[in-house]
């Protein structure tokens, strides 16, 4: 293959500014999306265990207190 065979590739420009602004206010965007969802995930995590948690308070505070058992002074 000789020399003229090649094609020559010219260097792309630079982006432009818009281009990277563009790109920066993309990013972001996605960044705080992403941060949304992981926040309303753990709060749906913490009001399920919340709820949960509730309900066992409630059903120990109608079990019998056996550790009043021990604990009686005379």
């Amino acid at each position: 293959m000789s020399y003229h065979d090649h094609r020559w590739m010219n260097p792309s420009s630079p982006p432009s500014a818009e281009i990277l602004e563009i790109y920066h206010a993309t990013h972001q965007f996605y960044q705080e999306a992403h941060y949304r969802e992981d926040l309303d995930r753990a709060c749906e995590w913490y009001h399920t265990i919340a709820a949960q948690n509730r309900r066992e308070l409630e059903k120990m505070r109608g079990d019998i207190n056996v550790f009043s058992w021990f604990c009686r002074q005379k």
